[in-house]
């Protein structure tokens, strides 16, 4: 069962995703809070796999609930709400180590997708939105960290072409490889990366001039 909390300030919004999480025999609503400051203590009590946190609340606003929750050990995967399709806020959450962001009026379907897909350790948009998204709003390229010079140079083949928002099955087709080659490649450049999902790689990419 995955457990879910709810952190919107809107009674009615939460009622309405509460009742289709509900519906699924394999997510649960362990939890609900109005505001980020109610959500610490929320998420402190339920310890929830994942977290749908809207942006924009009174008293404590959702990125800084977000900062808050993810500076803690073991901290669930937390994914955005936002009414904006460029917003720069959730840019800065992803920053920060959210696992993306949805819109408010995504499809039920998406929505459950995307709690299942977040619990499994995965990112929650394509790719290419995130890029989008930094592409509208990241600063100068920063200098390649060390970090990147560790990888192999198909390592950076994959890694350049996951920046740009191909999926392991495309990345295989192009690179004639299977897709658990390429799960496997994507996997270690993670992990040398201190990356923890493909978005934040997309994220690296840009901001680092490797996009």
């Amino acid at each position: 069962m995955i457990r879910v909390v709810l952190v919107d300030d809107q009674s009615l919004f939460r009622a309405g995703i509460r009742m289709l999480v509900a519906s699924q025999p394999d997510l649960e609503v362990v939890g609900e809070a109005g505001d980020g400051r109610e959500a610490l203590d929320v998420v402190r009590t339920t310890r929830p796999d994942v977290v749908l946190m809207d942006i924009r609340m009174p008293v404590m606003d959702g990125l800084t609930a977000t900062a808050e929750i993810l500076a803690q050990p073991d901290a669930p995967r937390i994914v955005m709400l936002t009414t904006f399709d460029l917003d720069e806020a959730a840019a800065r959450a992803i920053r920060q180590g959210a696992s993306g962001f949805l819109l408010k009026d995504a499809d039920p379907e998406f929505l459950l997708a995307a709690i299942r897909t977040v619990h499994a350790g995965s990112s929650v948009i394509a790719a290419s939105a995130t890029r989008d998204l930094f592409a509208h709003f990241a600063e100068a390229p920063k200098p390649v960290p060390a970090q990147y010079t560790t990888l192999t140079d198909r390592e950076r083949e994959i890694f350049a072409l996951a920046a740009r928002g191909l999926s392991n099955a495309e990345i295989a087709a192009r690179e004639f490889l299977s897709e658990a080659t390429v799960k496997t490649h994507i996997s270690r450049i993670l992990t040398k990366l201190a990356l923890r999902d493909r978005v934040q790689l997309v994220v690296f990419a840009f901001e680092h001039g490797l996009a």
